[in-house]
């Protein structure tokens, strides 16, 4: 077993195409030291990644990824170490994945508008779970012959701008950090390389980390953004944002980060209650 963990990891509990279990034993074979399930605002797939796991040697890192709306666009914030059920965070989530179920109905009746008809009992037949969202109406598309790829769905239709886009449920970065801290989690800038200009205001309001090592990122990149981390007192994090083959994310363990990570965001989870939320002092 090796000494390196993915900290971006996708299943089927969101827009993922393998379940918990199939996650746990494809790490396994590749040796892995620890995964973080880190769904996009769900918390379902770490209950059965957890059991999978036991007593394999392999740790899961119960993860989240909430998507958040800043001045510079779309950006995601991981949550490691997170405890769904402190202070509502689940019930939170929640209320999160039902508005993006009511967005993706009204994608798959805008695509209809337009002469591409979609089953919406596919959409949710394809999302296997409670978090729907774009990728699967776009799987949707590739089914019926209507484009290519899933990319292509998204470029020519579900992309901001595109005919077919629909406007999400609006939470603000801080926001989305307040809410991991809450819950006792360490919350980290996911790929952040076209949002470093947020990282000043997103450590004053208790980001801990940013992920520095990630799938396509060159290596001068990745010294950037390592640097940048050390600059502001944030641990540097790395992870593949892996979904599966329909998805043009990275393949398991193609980012990693060194073992030592997991530990070092371990010891910066938040204690105590409701004031765990509460913002750090920028770096020294």
């Amino acid at each position: 077993m090796s000494s390196r963990a993915d900290l971006h990891v996708h299943t089927t509990a969101s827009d993922g195409q393998f379940t918990p279990e199939e996650v746990v034993a494809m790490a396994r074979a590749l040796g892995l030291r620890a995964i973080a399930i880190t769904d996009h605002d769900s918390t379902l797939g770490i209950p059965p990644a957890e059991k999978a796991a036991r007593g394999t040697g392999l740790e899961v890192v119960p993860g989240v990824e909430i998507s958040a709306e800043s001045a510079v666009g779309e950006v995601h914030i991981l949550g490691y170490f997170v405890e769904p059920e402190a202070d509502g965070m689940e019930a939170k989530l929640r209320q999160v994945r039902e508005a993006r179920l009511e967005r993706a109905r009204r994608i798959v009746a805008r695509l209809a508008a337009l002469g591409i008809p979609v089953d919406w009992e596919r959409v949710r037949e394809l999302a296997a779970g409670e978090s729907v969202g774009r990728p699967h109406v776009a799987r949707a598309m590739v089914e019926r012959g209507y484009v290519s790829s899933t990319d292509e769905a998204f470029a020519l239709y579900l992309a901001s701008g595109r005919p077919a886009y629909v406007p999400r449920l609006k939470v603000t970065p801080p926001e989305a950090i307040a809410w991991i801290r809450s819950a006792r989690g360490v919350p980290v800038l996911a790929h952040p390389l076209q949002a470093t200009d947020l990282v000043p205001a997103l450590r004053k309001a208790g980001l801990e980390g940013l992920e520095a090592s990630y799938t396509g990122y060159s290596p001068e990149e990745v010294r950037y953004l390592t640097d940048l981390a050390a600059r502001y007192g944030l641990v540097a994090t790395g992870g593949s944002d892996f979904h599966g083959p329909d998805m043009a994310c990275g393949e398991l363990g193609a980012a990693t980060t060194p073992y030592a990570t997991v530990e070092e965001l371990r010891r910066r989870r938040p204690t105590g209650g409701q004031g765990s939320g509460q913002a750090r002092p920028d770096a020294p």
